[in-house]
């Protein structure tokens, strides 16, 4: 597999357990990929998205702010792989001629992609969850997975698909600022 361009698909809650959810899409794949984040990531990526400016630069506009200041460029993002329960993603910026590469978690990098209007990428062997699974039967809407017990990371393919199917919409609701 390889990487692939993705996007932010949508962006709700797990109400069960009170957690934001960033699903990626892609137009190379029919699958989705679920990742938990935390508020103040979720909260960073629904203002992009909303396109709302904060008052003051957040962590991720000091960031994108820092990254200029010294003369670099954000030139890409990539979610890359999934190690023991846990996302990994990389950050690529442009400076002085070379290429950084940065270790972030994908919350951040996300957050700074759409900051930066830098392209977002996922491994392809990460988007596991055919879109058709995400939707209620009954209204068309798309849903969220959610996590396991444990809270913050996510189960295996098999078990996170047999959850989709048995889980009731009304535990998650749309996520708004």
């Amino acid at each position: 597999m390889g990487m692939i361009e993705a996007h932010i698909d949508f962006l709700a809650v797990d109400i069960v357990n009170n957690m934001p959810v960033v699903v990626l899409g892609s137009t190379e794949t029919d699958k989705l990929l679920p990742i938990w984040i935390g508020v103040s990531e979720a909260s960073a990526i629904a203002m992009e998205v909303k396109g709302v400016a904060a008052a003051r630069p957040l962590t991720h506009d000091l960031l994108k702010n820092t990254i200029e200041a010294m003369g670099g460029r954000l030139t890409r993002v990539e979610i890359t792989e999934l190690k023991e329960q846990t996302f990994f993603a990389r950050l690529y910026i442009t400076l002085d001629g070379r290429i950084v590469e940065i270790d972030a978690r994908p919350s951040d990098s996300i957050a700074l992609a759409l900051k930066t209007k830098s392209p977002l990428f996922a491994e392809e062997s990460l988007f596991v969850i055919p879109r058709e699974d995400l939707r209620d039967e009954d209204d068309d809407e798309e849903r969220p997975a959610a996590p396991p017990a444990s809270g913050d990371q996510p189960p295996s393919q098999e078990s996170l698909a047999d959850r989709l199917r048995r889980i009731d919409p009304l535990e998650f609701g749309k996520y708004s600022l």
